[in-house]
């Protein structure tokens, strides 16, 4: 499928589609309309059927969208139809949290090395993946196609990691430190700051407690 230039915004809402649709699925759902996404998204029917449209005509005047084919296309256009191995760096809480939930991911991206660089988690499992030194990291990510790094580590630590990620050829970091990382141009990453998504909730949650109250 020819890759198009779409905003980050679209990009974005496609797994969140495709999320609603799979559990559609589940549920032996087999089609569905935009105003039934909309609702389910609390998003507008209109922006919906937008997002689709620059991908080509999934849907059916009077009928909607058929569920498995729309998967189908979602997938292919986020390159889901192909498996993405990532490596996971910091075998603490939250990267025990991550490396189990590798479980209930089908086969998009999946965690198939960890790494930390306390000596007292080396060779310690996790979901049936041997925490490895940070030595190994560069073999272990070009022998295994590795192309996306996850950054579990603390603030002080996630650039030196970042770096070593780059070097070992990495094309895309998912950086759940709170910290903003330098990268080359050339590597996408993506920041999960629970920080500042709970700070910007806080904000959002009184705001519109005092609208109300007016």
């Amino acid at each position: 499928m020819k890759q198009l230039k779409i905003s980050e915004a679209v990009v974005r809402r496609l797994p969140v589609y495709l999320q609603v649709l799979n559990e559609l699925t589940m549920r032996e759902v087999h089609t569905v309309s935009s105003q039934e996404l909309g609702r389910k998204l609390n998003l507008n029917p209109a922006q919906i059927r937008k997002d689709l449209a620059y991908f080509g005509e999934f849907g059916r005047k009077g009928i909607g969208y058929d569920v498995d084919y729309l998967i189908e296309k979602i997938r292919q256009i986020l390159n889901l139809d192909k498996t993405h191995y990532a490596a996971l760096i910091g075998a603490g809480n939250l990267g025990h949290a991550l490396c189990n939930y590798n479980t209930y991911i089908k086969d998009d991206v999946q965690i198939t090395a960890v790494f930390d660089a306390n000596p007292n988690k080396i060779g310690s499992t996790i979901n049936g993946l041997t925490v490895q030194p940070m030595e190994a990291l560069s073999e272990q990510i070009r022998a295994q196609r590795i192309r996306i790094g996850i950054i579990t580590v603390p603030a002080s630590e996630a650039q030196n990691v970042a770096n070593e990620l780059v070097s070992a050829g990495v094309d895309g970091i998912l950086n759940f430190a709170p910290a903003i990382l330098k990268v080359p141009d050339e590597v996408r990453i993506h920041h999960a700051n629970f920080t500042t998504e709970l700070l910007s909730l806080a904000y959002y949650i009184e705001n519109e407690r005092l609208e109300r109250d007016e």
